[in-house]
């Protein structure tokens, strides 16, 4: 009767081992679609990541450089008041996406230019990623729509 418990002890626990080690190998496996790192421009001037790398850059539209209107492709630039990143998308920009404005892009960085596949904007007046207010808070250009 010992040797029975112990049996069935020592299987359930490599069961679990089991387990854990295929939804270990899952997650491994869809991670590099899942996990996106978020970047300032300051961060990406400093030290551009390689073209392959999928990650987020947020900051705010920078004054005079949106571009619409010259083929599918839209180009402005991204800052984050200490650095600034161009930007092109192609596709429709969302509603409140604007000059001024902050906003968070999905893409690449390919020669320089961050090649967008997706661009998220504010969605009310005062919202803004928590991201993007760290990393303005951190070049000291933030300010508090509320204040």
């Amino acid at each position: 009767m010992k040797g029975l418990k112990k049996r069935r002890r020592i299987q359930v626990i490599v069961l679990a081992a089991g387990a854990m080690i295929a939804a270990f190998g899952a997650f491994y496996v869809a991670a590099p679609d899942a996990l996106q790192f978020f970047r300032s421009p300051s961060e990406v001037a400093e030290a551009p990541p390689p073209a392959s790398e999928v990650f987020r850059i947020g900051g705010l539209v920078e004054e005079g450089t949106l571009v619409r209107g010259q083929g599918e492709t839209i180009t402005f630039s991204v800052t984050d008041g200490g650095a600034s990143i161009a930007v092109s998308y192609k596709g429709v920009l969302p509603d409140l996406f604007g000059e001024g404005e902050g906003m968070v892009g999905t893409g690449r960085l390919v020669d320089g230019v961050f090649e967008a596949s997706e661009i998220l904007a504010r969605h009310d007046e005062t919202y803004m990623p928590a991201e993007v207010i760290d990393a303005l808070k951190e070049q000291g250009v933030y300010q508090d729509p509320n204040g």
